[in-house]
């Protein structure tokens, strides 16, 4: 038997113990008067004598996450909320019954307290407890005596367990709360409307992806979790709503990285009557007030750098190779707009896929601070309007902080001729081995065949903006239960039923 499961039984037998003592090894309703991050934020200012004075009353929960017993009383800190407070059991102050299953509490017990708050002489802020209810046993222990967990797989296979064990986690959280909350709000006020899409479509579309296939038995047809929103948002705006958002969880079969999960969430708004420029002002806007509601500012500190979102950058994509190349000898327009030019420097099948090659080579990782780059080529825009001047390129933009992409949008392209046109060049492209090429959808080509006003559409990354506004390293940090390789067979499920066993 390992140590984890000696531990572990003993716990399980505490729990009858307890029992014993007349209490629910479970427990049932408890009302509190207080949360702990309102307690500090009321009494912390307050001295001892005026606590003395005043003796405030409270009836507080939370996970015990130090015990420290001295004779016939004993210091307890409970978490709440990422907040820890002191609570003193003294036993002469509560019923017999209550000391002793204040005996045999655990670190990560869960209960309830009621007492009065005052200061210890050291000047801690503290409740003298005067009642004391059991909610819940704790049977596996606390990681590293509760001083934090530090193993990143158990993080995020255990999210549970981080957020016990690292307060802060819970406050990156609380920011991405905080980021879906402005766009939201601010999206709100421009007169959008939050809608729902299909997770589950019979044709895949809207995004450069590869799918997840699931199966519908009773249709016996094959269905694609989405990959985007996007197509099913604008036939909403060709039937006439004409600003609609969705906040939506998207799903893509590729690879994982620091800034990549196979399931992710997106923001996706389009705005009838409009173009890619009323967007690139929109997102300046839109990002400018998501850091201050997120962080109380505009320039973020994100791993030692200091990114401005009151302050946004605009390149076209030619510029951006310009202003960052990292070959030899400085670029011209002429360069980059010839096609030999490009053929040289990718080998990539066509001028526009080169140029995109080019630039995610030679710029992405350079574009620390935000910046917009537009005017992409037709290639990779199969679904933006073409740009007046240059038919080869799109009105279309992507937003950039610290070198990741962290929005895509365009002038949506609303002639079905050319939309089908373009359906037809990727296909061409899928015939060449490109799988995230995008496929014909007929539906959507009838509803452009109906009339889509001018419309712009965006869609910005959520996971993405909220690792730039909590400092995150990866993407995983900001997402509460990412996808991970199966652990195994555990063992808690045999754990249960033999301590069960052991005590029928």
């Amino acid at each position: 038997m390992s140590l984890e499961q000696e531990l572990f039984n003993q716990r399980f037998a505490r729990i009858r113990e307890i029992e014993a003592l007349g209490f629910k090894s479970y427990g049932h309703r408890f009302d509190p008067t207080h949360t702990l991050p309102g307690i500090i934020a009321a009494w912390q200012p307050k001295t001892a004598e005026e606590l003395e004075s005043e003796k405030p009353r409270v009836r507080i929960a939370g996970r015990i996450k130090t015990i420290r017993r001295m004779g016939k009383a004993g210091f307890l800190h409970l978490q709440q909320m990422g907040v820890a407070l002191q609570i003193y059991v003294r036993q002469d102050a509560v019923p017999e019954s209550e000391y002793s299953l204040y005996q045999l509490l655990d670190l990560g017990d869960i209960i309830g307290v009621e007492g009065h708050l005052f200061r210890t002489r050291t000047g801690e802020l503290s409740v003298a407890v005067e009642k004391l209810a059991f909610l819940s046993k704790n049977l596996l222990g606390m990681p590293e005596k509760y001083h934090g967990l530090e193993d990143v797989e158990i993080r995020y296979r255990q999210r549970y367990l981080d957020l016990i064990a690292n307060p802060e986690v819970q406050q990156a959280f609380e920011t991405r709360a905080n980021v879906v909350r402005s766009f939201r709000r601010q999206l709100e006020e421009r007169g959008f409307i939050e809608v729902e899409t299909p997770m589950m479509q019979p044709l895949y579309g809207g995004a450069a992806a590869r799918p997840f296939v699931t199966h519908h038995n009773t249709l016996d047809i094959d269905l694609y979790l989405r990959i985007a929103p996007e197509l099913y948002l604008k036939r909403l705006v060709a039937g006439g709503m004409e600003r609609v958002y969705e906040i939506n969880r998207n799903f893509r079969n590729e690879g994982i990285s620091t800034r990549h999960n196979p399931e992710f969430t997106m923001l996706e708004f389009y705005q009838a009557y409009a173009d890619y420029r009323d967007l690139i002002e929109l997102s300046r806007a839109l990002l400018r007030q998501v850091a201050l509601d997120a962080t109380g500012n505009t320039v973020v500190d994100y791993l030692g750098q200091q990114l401005d979102f009151g302050n946004v950058r605009t390149y076209t994509i030619r510029e951006a190779v310009i202003e960052f190349w990292k070959g030899d000898g400085k670029l011209s327009m002429d360069d980059v707009k010839d096609p030999a030019w490009l053929a040289r420097h990718s080998t990539k099948p066509t001028p526009g896929e080169q140029l995109i090659d080019i630039f995610e080579r030679h710029c992405e990782d350079a574009l620390v601070q935000p910046t917009i780059i537009y005017e992409y080529p037709v290639e990779v825009s199969p679904l933006a309007k073409q740009n007046a001047e240059d038919p080869s390129m799109t009105d279309r933009f992507e937003i950039f902080a610290a070198g990741m992409e962290i929005g895509n949008a365009f002038t949506e392209l609303n002639d079905p001729d050319e939309q089908r046109r373009r359906f037809e060049m990727q296909l061409s492209m899928r015939e060449r081995g490109d799988e995230e090429a995008h496929q014909m959808d007929e539906d959507y080509l009838r509803a452009l065949c109906y009339g889509l006003p001018p419309t712009a559409g965006e869609g910005i990354g959520i996971d993405r903006v909220t690792m730039l506004m909590t400092g995150a390293k990866s993407i995983r940090d900001v997402i509460l239960f990412p996808l991970l390789r199966p652990e195994g067979p555990i063992g808690i499920a045999d754990w249960l039923r033999g301590a069960a066993e052991r005590e029928g």
